[in-house]
């Protein structure tokens, strides 16, 4: 008997878009993230099926999305400080092993949730790049920099760089767009509010060259991502999310060829069909075809499965 098939109303109404937790104040609503307080020294970190790109959240959700996010994130917090040794916010993901009073919204939580030790978050953006593409080609393409960075002449669209470099960007509030920065002007934002802007660069590209080599293993090029970073008693912790498909570019190595869009298993999907319907990056976000949203989640999975070599709990 054939499966029977689901209307995009009802597709769209198994994503969750919003979260409302009794019994937990809710603290702070991102793009993506629900954030709600539990102590004063933790917080719970609910990722929805929110999308959100070029800073503006979409009207239609990509269910299921948010679990790959946690997960993805779950698997290289605990690979990057099995390797690096630096340290990250997460406590746990496991709903049985959180307090009571978020178990009891295990349903809902379940693969999408994390107990997080909270932090004093650095106000710049941690980026690390490999290879050229997105805002930071089109500001080569420009000034024959990135960030402060001179580059030779001559690099395509998704050319790989002569080294890494590290070129951050600040931290915007929601609805306002990011702007990359020189490095100097992040020394300077960090040094006002008493963070070592060298500490953070050091333990980026520490992080950054770990994944690469994880990735590469695996079939993989990560051209670049983003970290965000805080303090916690002293010591530097990666917060946030990290290295997943909504803050990473990842490309399938194969396939790979400069001056062109890459066979991309990341946000870029999304981005590209926004470019195709002439999307107005000043205005708000739109809906989503179910095509488009269906293809992101498969490009997900896709890439948690190469990168974790399990398959993703749904």
């Amino acid at each position: 008997m054939a499966e029977k098939k689901i209307t995009d109303e009802e597709y769209f109404a198994t994503g969750v878009i919003d979260t409302n937790l009794d019994g937990l104040k809710k603290v702070y609503k991102g793009k993506v993230r629900d954030v709600y307080e539990v102590d004063e020294k933790t917080s719970l970190f609910v990722v929805t099926d929110r999308i959100s790109s070029y800073d503006r959240v979409m009207k239609t959700p990509v269910p299921g999305k948010g679990k790959i996010l946690n997960q993805i994130s779950e698997f290289w917090f605990n690979f990057l400080e099995e390797k690096t040794g630096i340290k990250n916010h997460m406590i746990t993901c496991d709903i049985d092993k959180m307090p009571k009073e978020i178990q009891k919204h295990k349903k809902i939580l379940k693969g999408r949730a994390m107990l997080v030790r909270k932090l004093k978050m650095i106000p710049v953006e941690a980026i690390c790049r490999a290879y050229l593409t997105g805002s930071g080609f089109k500001d080569y393409k420009k000034t024959g920099e990135v960030c402060g960075h001179k580059l030779k002449e001559g690099i395509q669209n998704c050319g790989k760089l002569e080294k890494i470099i590290f070129t951050p960007s600040t931290k915007a509030e929601y609805g306002v767009h990011d702007e990359n920065i020189t490095e100097e002007k992040a020394e300077e934002l960090m040094k006002k509010q008493g963070f070592e802007y060298k500490d953070m660069k050091k333990a980026a590209l520490a992080l950054f060259e770990v994944a690469i080599k994880h990735a590469e293993a695996n079939g993989i090029i990560l051209a670049d991502t983003k970290f965000e970073m805080g303090m916690l008693e002293g010591v530097l912790f990666v917060g946030d999310e990290v290295l997943t498909p909504d803050s990473s570019r990842y490309w399938d190595k194969k396939t790979y060829t400069p001056g062109r869009a890459q066979d991309s298993l990341d946000k870029q999907y999304v981005r590209d069909y926004l470019t195709s319907i002439n999307f107005d990056r000043n205005g708000g976000g739109v809906p989503l075809p179910r095509q488009v949203t269906e293809k992101t989640m498969e490009k997900y999975i896709t890439i948690f499965k190469i990168l974790t070599g399990k398959e993703p709990v749904l």
